[in-house]
């Protein structure tokens, strides 16, 4: 019987993550390893001083002009690539590595060197390697806890990805660059139920990140924005975003982007030293913890609501670890025979989530998944008792759970005069139409429900929520209505202004817009809407729409 293989091969080991790989694997196995980089003095220094009983050797080597025969000279069973950047690169070391019947493995997330992938697969079946790229935090770790969070589910509406460093983390130049190579350039995302083009670091929020607190996040083009759409069958929007710890350097690194967003500069990726140079000097501020998010919106199997989300917390000084854990996973699988299938594939579904987390023992890492109730129905909250007199379609409409997408049929009657015309562009409001389609799209959490409304492709946002006296606000960018509902038996009769803000500061009545707003069913059974506003003053319809939507059947 042969002997087990004894040796993995590290193209990039003493980078930023390449060096963590490696202590990992003479850590955490018994394979030993062959250390490739490009400096002779850096590595000859790396070896010396991480040198294991015998157990690491150095090569030098540039994995831009690999050879076969050199690969196969290192005598190791797998090519590991830890180098980098792979938005910038081909697949000349894998096809080497293939050609030299070598497995190979990665740690790549860029998007277009993961697209092209596949093309490597008949060479790989026909070597009988099995060749896996992206086996990272993206999306080899991301794609494991969503199968684990999703398992079950009859659908998938939303899935939300995000990664945030500590600003106290390492930055390698080649990280730094691939972050630049998108800032403000069009990234294709899924979003609204289609596909479409964001900036760069664009789609900026801040939010809760379990166990980091708020951090700022922006679109991140990586992977995941086109495998997990396909994968998981998303209907609604399926985002990855990135964030930077401190403000001043992620608010401050999106308003650079503006410069690519007007085409002053085609790409910030050649300020790469200079970027990172500037974020050094911050280095002392913020922290070293940083973490993970996976959060995914749907149907369980009884096709009721459900979100849930993992999230993955890591304490100083280990967050640079996670990158490496998925391929050392895969390492030591590769190494115990199992995983045997021959071919050539981005890493998912071949490790599962456990697999992965098995490689956090001995780091300071903890991860977690939490189920997320579903919020209570702000209309329910605000009427009460008188809820109950809603007729079914309207309580079904007003009941959303995590999430409900309803369409139907509208008409609208269009602005009047030239200073509605000017609000109504500035809103977004539809333009006159005797027969339109319509899709209202709502997204609810604690306490507060996302309204997006699109006529034909003319979509306006509005977010309710409740007043610290319990009654219902819309808020409309930077204005804020006060509404009073009535309701009765046969629906809602009225939602009156009687409150209006510009941000925290209020503003007279007389400046609020008229409103009439009325629910109800239509012959058929369907929710009835009518909504009409208008200028104050007198100073003319800003737009009127009225017509009939069905919620989205669970299915």
């Amino acid at each position: 019987m042969d002997d087990p293989p004894r040796r993995v091969l590290v193209v990039g080991g003493t980078g930023v993550f390449g060096s963590r790989l490696v202590a990992g694997v003479l850590r955490t196995t018994g394979l030993d390893v062959v250390v490739a980089a490009r400096d002779a003095g850096r590595l000859a220094g790396f070896v010396a001083r991480c040198n294991v009983a015998g157990r690491v050797t150095g090569l030098t080597l540039d994995a831009r002009n690999v050879t076969t025969d050199a690969l196969r000279a290192s005598g190791a069973f797998v090519v590991v690539d830890a180098a980098g950047p792979f938005q910038e690169g081909g697949h000349g070391l894998a096809r080497a590595a293939i050609a030299a019947g070598m497995h190979y493995v990665d740690l790549a997330d860029a998007r277009d060197f993961i697209a092209g992938f596949a093309a490597l697969d008949g060479a790989a079946r026909a070597a009988r390697v099995v060749a896996l790229t992206g086996a990272s935090s993206t999306p080899a770790l991301s794609n494991a806890a969503l199968d684990r969070i999703t398992a079950g589910w009859r659908r998938v509406d939303m899935v939300e990805i995000a990664i945030a460093p500590g600003n106290r983390a390492p930055r390698g130049l080649s990280v730094v660059r691939a972050i630049l190579s998108y800032v403000g350039r069009p990234v294709r995302v899924f979003v609204d139920g289609a596909w479409g083009e964001r900036p760069g670091w664009g789609m900026t929020m801040r939010r809760e990140l379990p166990g980091l607190g708020r951090r700022w996040l922006g679109l991140c083009e990586t992977a995941d924005l086109d495998i997990v759409p396909a994968r998981f069958s998303v209907r609604e929007a399926a985002v990855f975003r990135a964030g930077l710890e401190l403000a001043v350097l992620h608010l401050g690194l999106l308003a650079a982007g503006m410069a690519v967003r007007v085409g002053m500069l085609r790409s910030l990726a050649p300020l790469a030293r200079l970027f990172r140079a500037m974020a050094a000097l911050l280095t002392p501020f913020g922290s070293d913890r940083g973490g993970m998010l996976v959060e995914a919106t749907g149907l369980d199997a009884a096709g009721a609501p459900v979100r849930r989300r993992w999230s993955l917390v890591a304490e100083a000084g280990h967050g640079p670890v996670v990158p490496t854990l998925p391929a050392l996973a895969a390492l030591r699988a590769l190494a115990e025979g199992r995983i045997t299938q021959p071919g050539a594939m981005p890493c998912m579904g071949v490790l599962t989530l456990e697999a992965i987390a098995a490689e956090f023992a001995g780091y300071r890492i903890a991860a977690r998944i939490d189920a997320v109730a579903v919020p209570t129905a702000l209309f329910a909250t605000v009427l009460g008792e008188d809820f109950a007199r809603l007729p079914a379609p309207l309580r079904m409409l007003h009941v959303p759970g995590h999430f409900l997408r309803a369409s139907g049929m509208a008409q609208v009657d269009g602005a009047q005069g030239r200073l509605a015309r000017l609000v109504a562009s500035l809103i977004g409001l539809p333009a006159a139409a005797e027969a339109i389609p319509v899709t209202v799209r709502i997204e609810a959490g604690p306490g507060w429900e996302r309204w997006e409304r699109d006529f034909g492709g003319r979509r306006f946002r509005s977010l309710l929520s409740l007043s610290p006296a319990g009654g219902l606000v819309e808020r409309f960018g930077p204005f804020t209505f006060e509404l009073d509902v009535a309701v009765d038996d046969t629906g809602v009769r009225g939602m009156v202004v009687r409150g209006l803000r510009l941000g925290s500061m209020r503003l007279p009545r007389w400046l609020a817009p008229g409103s009439i707003a009325t629910e109800g069913v239509d012959a058929a059974g369907r929710f009835r809407f009518d909504v009409a506003l208008s200028l104050p003053l007198g100073l003319g319809r800003v737009v009127r729409y009225r017509g009939w939507l069905v919620p989205e059947q669970s299915k």
